[in-house]
C-alpha cells in the first residue's frame, strides 16, 4: 500500500512539473509576442511620421522627386512587412531612404532652419530612440524562449507542444556598419 502511495506521489510531481514547465514556456511566449507589439507600435509611429516629412521636403526641394520616392517605397514596404526578419529589413531600408532624405536638407538651408521639419525631425529621433529600447527587450525575451525551449527536459517536448524558435529582431548587415562607424566630431 505504502509503494502505491509513493508510486502516485511521483506520477502527481511529474504531471505538476510538467504542468509548471509548459506554463513557463507559454509564459516566455507571451512575452515575446508582447515585446514584438511593442517594437510594431514604435514602428508604425515611426512610418506615420514619414508622410509629414516628405511633404515638409517637397516644399523646398521638389526637383528631388527620387529621393522623395524612395522614401515612400521603402514606408509602403515597411508597413507591409510581417514578422519579426521582414520588418527588420524593410525598417533598414526605411532608415537609409530616411539618411538621404536628411542629407538633402543640407543642400537647402531653408528647409534646414524650417521648425517643422526640426520638430518631425526631432520626434523621429525620440522613436529611433524608443525603437532601439524596444528592440533590445524583444531581442531579450527571444533569447530567453529560444534559451527555455532549448534546455532539458523542454527540448524533449516543447517542439510536441508547438514551440518553436524565433526570430531576433536583427540589424541587418548595413546597419551594423553605419553603428559601428564612430563619428567624426569637428570643432
Amino acid at each position: 500500500m505504502v509503494a502505491l502511495y509513493v508510486v502516485l506521489g511521483l506520477v502527481a510531481l511529474i504531471v505538476l512539473y510538467l504542468i509548471a514547465l509548459y506554463n513557463g514556456l507559454v509564459a516566455k511566449r507571451q512575452q515575446v509576442n508582447e515585446s514584438f507589439s511593442g517594437i510594431d507600435v514604435q514602428l508604425k509611429l515611426r512610418q506615420n511620421l514619414v508622410p509629414n516629412l516628405v511633404d515638409t521636403v517637397k516644399g523646398y526641394a521638389a526637383h528631388e522627386r527620387d529621393t522623395l520616392e524612395e522614401v515612400i517605397q521603402a514606408r509602403n514596404s515597411a508597413m507591409a512587412a510581417n514578422g519579426p526578419a521582414d520588418s527588420a529589413a524593410a525598417e533598414g531600408m526605411l532608415s537609409a531612404a530616411l539618411g538621404k532624405l536628411f542629407a538633402l536638407s543640407e543642400a537647402y538651408p531653408d528647409l534646414k532652419a524650417n521648425t517643422n521639419f526640426l520638430q518631425l525631425q526631432n520626434e523621429l529621433s525620440q522613436i529611433e530612440d524608443k525603437i532601439a529600447a524596444s528592440r533590445r527587450f524583444y531581442n531579450s525575451a527571444v533569447g530567453d524562449f529560444n534559451t527555455a525551449i532549448e534546455q532539458f527536459p523542454a527540448v524533449m517536448l516543447a517542439s510536441g507542444w508547438g514551440f518553436t524558435q524565433r526570430e531576433f529582431f536583427d540589424l541587418g548587415e548595413e546597419d551594423r556598419a553605419t553603428m559601428s562607424v564612430v563619428p567624426e566630431v569637428k570643432f
